[in-house]
């Protein structure tokens, strides 16, 4: 039987067609007549020659081999791999939605807009805050489109704040999106609990700060339970509070970052509300604000008067438009349509679910691996395989082992301050079944460790490709097939 492990180019022979197309009754154009002859291609392009049914099961063969949320357990910490429900693709292809133009008049998409406008409000009960816009097209413009309104606010009392503060805990992304907002970042260590150190915080804070940007619960899945004293400091000093919500999956339903003194909130749609995550978007990281920040919020705001929703440019503190037309919508209806299926109640059960499964499954594990911070955790934990390394064994190398069980690995080496971590979010999509059998294969390889290391250490064994040296893949990455020269393909026979 064929695996269909070929490429493309491997399985094509020459004359073999995928398609039986009439002949033309348009009058045949030379490509001579429209374009230089400079441009042109001297000999045909090298592309592969299959039938159909060789093309349906080549790229049937490569979409099992991609492992996403809907073919396996993804315990990615901090990415909040969800299942995102399908009704949302359902709805957000409604052709109400899917067939509507940015350029027609407000008076034609007054339905769309009402959602856009509904969603807001959604959001800003959601997150405590008093506003929100949707235009960000990523988390990570979101924490910029913040940044920019900290630094307007600042700017509009006359003041130029240099400085924004992170935990050494942060996502990356949070010192990049203040660097290129033009700000300084200082790192805050955090404490021998893993959370924010106050003391170490007091030391750094002063009329430079323009704003302290924060995860809660943070990446260790820790909960800052001195929020509120870490907020007085912040404010003390004239400064901004700003809420990175990465990790709002813990919270939903329970308490807001309004309740915890957050100025600024920005929202992974993605991973919060079950919006498409990864291949490279298009995403959406609504920002939210409180009343004082509201007159600097990217243009148009989307504004009710009566029973009609327009687009209001005229907003002249505004830090302008931050995103063409307005946001990225197909993503905006999902999101809508998850916050809406779920209601109040469902949004506080997800929350409530994805705790007790990462207490669950951490209290299942810390037998066999460090466990750093082993007090009650949120939606979140992180391991550490130092234990595994002093036997010769490195994190790297178990999340390569745990392929072999058909999981995608958890984050690793994340955060930055747990030697050898392990980071694992299982959501509070999975079953009890899943969260066992994915412990199981934990506490297989680190009994693997101890007595079969080299069946760690020369993983993965199952997957198609296997280690590989990922030095050399990253500085000599070879990007496109090369055909070997010593193949010679005549007929339906091949000759080497």
């Amino acid at each position: 039987m064929t695996a269909y492990n070929d490429l493309i180019f491997e399985i094509s022979k020459p004359g073999r067609i995928g398609v039986n197309l009439p002949d033309s009754d348009v009058k045949e154009v030379l490509l001579t007549d429209k374009f230089p002859e400079h441009l042109l291609r001297d000999t045909p392009a090298d592309l592969p020659e299959v039938s159909e049914l060789q093309l349906m099961r080549h790229y049937t063969a490569l979409s099992n081999k991609n492992h996403g949320i809907d073919n396996g357990f993804y315990p990615l910490g901090s990415c909040t791999m969800k299942y995102n429900p399908k009704i949302n693709e359902d709805v957000a292809r409604l052709a109400g939605f899917s067939h509507i133009h940015p350029y027609q008049p407000e008076k034609t998409v007054q339905g769309a807009l009402q959602l856009l406008y509904d969603l807001q409000c959604d959001l800003a009960e959601i997150s405590g805050m008093d506003a929100v816009t949707l235009q960000p097209s990523a988390g990570a413009q979101g924490e910029w489109t913040g940044l920019m309104i900290a630094k307007a606010f600042h700017q509009q009392k006359g003041e130029t704040r240099t400085k924004v503060l992170v935990p050494d805990s942060a996502h990356g992304t949070n010192p990049a999106s203040a660097s290129v907002a033009g700000f300084t970042t200082v790192t805050i260590p955090s404490n021998q609990n893993g959370l924010v150190d106050i003391v170490e915080l007091k030391k750094h804070v002063d009329s430079d700060t323009a704003a302290l940007m924060l995860t809660n619960p943070n990446t260790l899945g820790l909960f800052e339970n001195e929020i509120v004293e870490i907020a007085e400091v912040v404010h003390d000093i004239g400064g901004l509070l700003y809420y990175d919500g990465a990790n709002a999956n813990a919270i939903l339903g329970k308490t807001t970052p309004g309740k915890m003194g957050f100025d600024i909130v920005h929202f992974n749609l993605h991973k919060t509300f079950t919006t498409p995550h990864g291949g490279g978007g298009p995403g959406a990281g609504p920002v939210g604000v409180k009343k004082e920040l509201i007159p600097y919020l990217p243009v148009p705001l989307i504004e009710k008067n009566e029973d009609q929703y327009t687009l209001n440019y005229d907003h002249p503190l505004s830090i302008g438009q931050v995103k063409g037309y307005y946001g990225n919508f197909g993503i905006l209806v999902r999101a809508f349509t998850y916050i809406r299926t779920m209601g109040p109640e469902g949004l506080r059960q997800v929350s409530e679910s994805a705790v007790l499964h990462a207490n669950y499954l951490q209290k299942k594990l810390e037998p066999y691996f460090d466990s750093p911070y082993p007090q009650f955790c949120k939606h979140e934990f992180v391991l550490s395989g130092s234990k595994q390394k002093k036997l010769g064994v490195r994190t790297i190398d178990m999340a390569k082992r745990l392929l072999d069980f058909g999981y995608h690995p958890p984050t690793i080496y994340f955060p930055l301050n747990v030697e050898e971590c392990l980071m694992i979010e299982p959501t509070e999509t999975e079953t009890k079944e899943t969260l066992d059998a994915f412990a199981e294969a934990m506490t297989n390889i680190a009994t693997e460790v101890e007595e079969n290391p080299m069946r760690v250490l020369e993983a993965p064994h199952t997957t198609v490709i296997g280690r590989i040296n990922e030095t050399k893949a990253a500085r000599k990455p070879v990007l496109r097939y090369i055909r070997p020269k010593e193949v010679v393909y005549v007929n339906e026979t091949t000759e080497v």
